[in-house]
């Protein structure tokens, strides 16, 4: 299970459909060395002109065991129907034109300036997906606040690692599909970072006073669909400074030590083979895993070549033959769920 596969697109998938100049495509692989759950991610084009109208079954038919000469009463499954919205990210890069022709080459050097606002998007981008907040309407709710209640309906699929305080941290596992947790994009539009050549134009500087500059948007819609909540586990709760310890509630005897909750979170996953899974841990954790690799006694985490987005041979961690992704916006300073 090493290697991904899917039938759905990914946000990669669809940019090779784009732009024959490839300028999409190269922004996107950008993003990507910073945030590794874009490379997984099923993206699915959404019904609506500003995100996506699912129906979820809520309820099944159970059958009427009957006995000879009596009827048997009617039933019907029931369903919800959920919208879910995308958000609109959007950076400016102005550049001054004096400045990118003493480069000589202005397009290269306006890419170079490009960059930090690129990076900085595509953070933005990680951060809203495990963690955005319906407390912002501007951004699209995260799996972080999609998961966070040990008593809600989805709360099976929330293991407790045991931490308390706020210096904890999550490792997730979810099976991307289009039937069951996947990104979206608005009808009609087009998928992932696209950017937009605004020209030369006036731009103001500090006091006021306006330069020439070249002008850049860069422009990302995209939002989360989590149409069956059974394909995400988060394991919650892991205490930080017992992880690094390998004391207390990470003790490799603990009920809560992390490879044990890895491994009941593969069970949660109701058909774990019909989707594209993946694990996702912050470099900390990340960390543990490689040198628990290297332990000989233990056969669930390995560590195996495979291939980057890019075509490069890399040294793949994987758990239970399922990759471990590194996402550096996971934080080590969450509240304990509860």
């Amino acid at each position: 299970m090493a290697t991904l596969s899917t039938t759905n697109p990914t946000m990669l998938d669809w940019a090779k459909t784009r732009d024959p100049s490839g300028k999409t495509a190269k922004i996107i692989e950008m993003m990507s060395q910073t945030n590794r759950a874009s490379e997984d991610m099923v993206m699915v084009e959404g019904n609506l002109p500003t995100g996506h109208q699912t129906t979820i079954r809520t309820g099944l038919p159970t059958g009427f065991y009957r006995m000879m000469n009596a009827g048997t009463p009617s039933e019907k499954a029931t369903e919800a129907q959920i919208v879910e919205n995308c958000a609109m990210l959007e950076g400016r890069s102005n550049v001054d034109v004096k400045l990118a022709k003493l480069n000589g080459d202005v397009q290269s050097y306006r890419m170079q300036k490009a960059r930090a606002h690129l990076e900085g998007m595509a953070q933005t981008a990680a951060t809203t997906l495990f963690y955005g907040s319906n407390a912002n309407p501007e951004e699209y709710v995260g799996l972080a606040n999609r998961y966070n209640d040990l008593s809600a309906a989805n709360a099976d699929n929330i293991l407790d690692a045991g931490g308390s305080g706020t210096d904890n941290l999550s490792a997730w596992l979810i099976g991307w599909g289009s039937e069951t947790i996947h990104g979206i994009f608005p009808k009609g539009s087009i998928v992932g970072l696209t950017h937009e050549d605004l020209g030369i134009d006036d731009v103001a500087d500090s006091a006021g006073n306006d330069f020439r500059a070249y002008k850049d948007l860069f422009q990302l819609d995209q939002g989360l669909c989590v149409a069956d909540w059974r394909y995400g586990v988060r394991i919650a709760n892991i205490d930080y400074s017992d992880l690094v310890a390998q004391t207390g509630t990470q003790a490799a005897t603990a009920a809560t030590a992390i490879i044990k909750l890895m491994s009941r979170a593969v069970d949660h996953i109701p058909a774990i083979e019909t989707v594209k899974a993946a694990y996702y841990v912050n470099r900390t954790l990340a960390s543990h895993l490689r040198v628990a690799a290297l332990d000989t006694s233990n056969s669930a985490v390995t560590i195996e070549t495979a291939l980057n987005q890019f075509g490069a041979t890399i040294h793949q961690l994987t758990f239970l033959g399922i990759p471990v992704r590194i996402q550096d916006v996971l934080t080590i300073a969450e509240a304990r769920v509860v």
